[in-house]
């Protein structure tokens, strides 16, 4: 098993060094830098706008947070972005960090930054072919995803019909197995770690407790994950949040300190642990990249097939919900455990050195033990245990969606059992084995559907110029909400004329 278990390290290895290279950031951040200046920087430019038509929309507008019936088969707009957070909000925010820090100095965290700011833009426009590509299945259910704007909307262009259902299926496939990596032994696997660590418990029980819960939610399919997610989510990051902050303010007197460490680091003024200025800038570059990507999912096509499942017609809409899920993923969450990490002392903030022993999740860990004591350890535990479970739940719905896709809708239940299955996997195997197979499958999944966004970024530009002339300019113009309702209203003019 041992012997195994090396062959496929040093596949992976392989095949994530081809992945996430220097092309493959170029390709991640390239598309998120197009669709900021082709939209002319929207996040920027309707700040305001886009935060009270998302968060702000919870304390105004009841259809934002209001549920649909129970035979209905679609989700509220804030049930949609609570599933696709579940599924990013997870170790990424915690060990993800940590990982960063420790293997890209603190500068990494200025890369993460850049890759949320471009990322908010990948995310939206993700979403926006999402719902305007979206189809119903036979249950009624709506699905939309990559697949769907590869196949449909890619395939819709002179010469690249079958290029499109290629990819859209290439899509499927990595998905499918993206989700048993960084949707559920990552997340498994930290969980398991942690409650070992923490509390002593054997990680075959907490994988075996783990697949019986999952299994109570994830066989009951995304309204079930659903009503889940919109009370676990906000529970979770609101206490966590709080706990993370009051560990920055104890230190913060560091805070000057940090900042300068974080830009000298990115900007390769100093050299990680004392290494090679170059090297050192290369590091926090990938580091922060991957553990960015890994963190809020821009650019990889996931979150779009739960936000596609949403009550809301209009594209943008759900575009903007994009935006706000990237922005508290990682320019929130993940900046205020990178700032309780390098503000506690246990990081060297001129040479980027890590002083503790302590990795991942457990250097988090130790940074919160410097306030709450032993409380701390066992806080991140609870902590890691209600993310990572979220995450899991989340990404077993676009397994779900890229195996309805591949096999048909009736054949979905035999994904699910296989994914909790996994679970146990999941929690005995070797974790920086488990992350790395997150990281490669990851860039896999990230190719196709960064194809498919830049070559439909014409299309939402007239989307989101549509919306923007509509609602924010009062102008008299027909709404572009389906691509099936402008096909069928192009049909009609063309018999009619």
């Amino acid at each position: 098993m041992d012997n195994f278990l090396s062959k496929v390290e040093l596949i992976n290895n392989a095949i994530n060094g081809f992945v996430w290279g220097l092309p493959m950031l170029v390709l991640l951040v390239g598309t998120g830098i197009l669709m900021t200046c082709l939209t002319k920087f929207f996040q920027i430019s309707h700040f305001k706008h886009w935060i009270s038509n998302t968060i702000g929309g919870i304390f105004k507008d009841s259809k934002v947070t209001a549920h649909t019936q129970k035979e209905d088969t679609q989700i509220s707009q804030f049930q949609s972005l609570c599933t696709a957070l579940a599924a990013t909000i997870g170790t990424g925010n915690i060990a993800g960090v940590a990982a960063a820090i420790a293997s890209g100095g603190p500068g990494a965290i200025f890369w993460m930054w850049i890759v949320a700011f471009f990322g908010m833009m990948t995310n939206f426009s993700e979403n926006v072919l999402g719902i305007y590509y979206r189809r119903r299945n036979e249950k009624n259910e709506w699905c939309g995803g990559a697949m769907y704007y590869l196949r449909d909307g890619l395939g819709s262009k002179k010469g690249c019909r079958h290029l499109g259902s290629f990819l859209a299926i290439l899509f499927s496939i990595f998905c499918i197995c993206a989700s048993f990596g960084i949707g559920n032994m990552g997340q498994v696997n930290s969980i398991a770690v942690n409650m070992n660590s923490a509390f002593g418990v054997p990680s075959i029980i907490t994988g075996i407790c783990l697949m019986i819960f999952g299994a109570l939610v994830i066989v009951g399919g995304l309204k079930r994950i659903a009503a889940v997610t919109e009370k676990l989510v906000p529970f979770m990051a609101i206490i966590y949040l709080i706990c993370a902050i009051i560990v920055c303010l104890f230190h913060i007197n560091q805070f000057g300190a940090v900042f300068v460490s974080i830009f000298k680091g990115a900007f390769g003024m100093k050299a990680v642990g004392g290494g090679i200025v170059g090297s050192g800038i290369s590091m926090a570059v990938q580091w922060g990249m991957k553990r960015g990507v890994f963190s809020n999912e821009a650019g990889l096509g996931s979150s779009v097939m739960v936000h596609s499942s949403s009550n809301v017609r209009e594209p943008v809409v759900q575009g903007m919900w994009g935006i706000f899920e990237v922005f508290a993923d990682t320019i929130v969450v993940c900046t205020i455990t990178a700032f309780a990490v390098l503000s506690s002392g246990l990081v060297d903030l001129d040479t980027g050195v890590v002083l503790s022993s302590q990795v991942s999740t457990a250097l988090v860990a130790e940074a919160f033990s410097t306030v709450f004591g032993k409380f701390g350890s066992g806080f991140i535990a609870i902590s890691i245990l209600l993310f990572a479970f979220s995450t899991t739940l989340g990404w077993s719905q676009y397994g779900s969606k890229a195996f309805e896709y591949l096999f048909g809708r009736k054949n979905i239940k035999f994904y699910q059992i296989i994914f909790v299955l996994f679970i146990v996997i999941g929690a005995t195997m070797d974790l920086s084995l488990a992350w790395d197979i997150s990281d490669t499958l990851n860039g896999m999944m990230a190719i196709p559907n960064l194809i498919g966004v830049l070559t439909l970024s014409g299309t939402v530009v007239k989307i989101t110029k549509n919306y923007i002339d509509r609602i924010l300019l009062n102008k008299d113009v027909r709404p572009m909400l389906s691509a099936l309702e402008d096909i069928q209203r192009k049909h009609e003019e063309e018999i009619k004329a």
